[in-house]
């Protein structure tokens, strides 16, 4: 008997794009739904993405972007949206990306993590260097994993949907991002991450008793009204990400 997961991440409040998505799941009959975290930030609609959420049982793990609502002080170096986001988030809301676990094990076989599974801001299967991205080689991503013996590891924070192979058989899957398709980023020094295309993206794995299967599904959803929203919260940059997958 088959077993069947759809995998979420990075949804960064993107609450049309998650509705698309959900829609898209929910007509494939899969009840199994996993999210890895930065479900809030972004210049969006964070109050509208919780109401959503709550309205489902996901097995989910905290990112970055979490830390950084909660985390907060006077003393924090300035996010440009995270105004926006913390007023629009409850103390509930807050409490909740508080208490999530920073790693998860789902069935014994799927290890969820954000970034990598110690460093919730570091990728998992890219290496930056001298401004380029790369795919990480197999024994680089091995010793971010040494320790985890689940066939599945599944991870998000570089927006990029991806499945790579490890030379020992376990599977690492990018969920790729829900709610951004694309994004530039200074640290640890500047790159871009692109998809090409607005479409939101999530993975489904599909488990049986001899193998693993990974599908990347991307949906069409009114990404139009996502870059407005992003325009109007005054983040120009979102809402060239978010209509055309180019950063």
């Amino acid at each position: 008997m088959k077993k069947e997961y759809a995998v979420l991440s990075d949804i960064h409040g993107n609450s049309w794009a998650l509705e698309a998505v959900l829609a898209d799941i929910a007509a494939r009959g899969i009840r199994r739904l996993m999210d890895l975290g930065d479900i809030f930030y972004g210049p969006l609609d964070p109050k509208g993405t919780a109401a959503i959420l709550k309205k489902y049982q996901m097995e989910t793990v905290q990112g970055n972007g979490e830390r950084i609502v909660y985390e907060t002080t006077d003393a924090t170096p300035t996010y440009l949206s995270l105004p926006y986001v913390i007023s629009q988030l409850s103390d509930q809301d807050k409490n909740w990306l508080r208490k999530l676990p920073r790693t998860r094990i789902v069935d014994e076989k799927i290890f969820l993590c954000h970034g990598t599974p110690a460093n919730d801001s570091e990728y998992l299967l890219e290496r930056i260097q001298d401004n380029l991205v790369t795919l990480r080689l197999p024994q680089e991503i091995e010793a971010l994993v040494t320790g985890i013996d689940c066939p599945i590891i599944a991870c998000g924070h570089s927006h990029v949907a991806k499945t790579v192979c490890l030379p020992d058989g376990r599977m690492v899957i990018n969920a790729g991002s829900v709610g951004l398709p694309a994004y530039s980023e200074d640290l640890p020094q500047f790159h871009k991450m692109e998809n090409g295309c607005p479409h939101a993206s999530y993975a489904i794995l599909k488990r049986s008793e001899k193998e693993w299967n990974v599908e990347h599904i991307q949906v069409a959803y009114d990404w139009e009204k996502a870059a407005r929203q992003a325009e109007q919260n005054g983040r120009k940059d979102w809402a060239q990400w978010l209509r055309t997958g180019r950063a």
